[in-house]
């Protein structure tokens, strides 16, 4: 086993580590009410104004095909945007932590 140069406790117990898993869940829930308010808006019109997204803007196809095709692209931007966060800052951030605790 190796020595532990910081003890774990006092790693949880730190600024840094507070300050990490605060951005973690602060970027978590922007991402989370972004993707909420698309998908409940989404929702609303169909209770509300079901005519909107019946409208042909085709021979075949209505509103609601790419309003729903923008819906999931939109889920993928999210899904994007979080793995570009964590990979550019996240992780480094993690391993500092992990290297003080080895």
């Amino acid at each position: 086993m190796s020595d532990l140069s910081t003890p774990p406790h006092e790693i949880l117990e730190s600024s840094a580590f507070k300050k990490l898993v605060k951005q973690r869940w602060s970027v978590s829930l922007v991402l989370t009410f972004a993707m909420l308010l698309v998908y409940f808006g989404f929702l609303l019109v169909v209770a509300f104004n079901k005519e909107l997204l019946a409208k042909k803007i085709g021979a075949y196809a209505t509103l609601a095909i790419p309003v729903g095709l923008g819906i999931i692209l939109f889920a993928w931007v999210l899904t994007g945007i979080y793995v570009f966060w964590a990979n550019s800052k996240y992780d480094s951030s993690v391993e500092e932590l992990k290297k003080k605790i080895s």
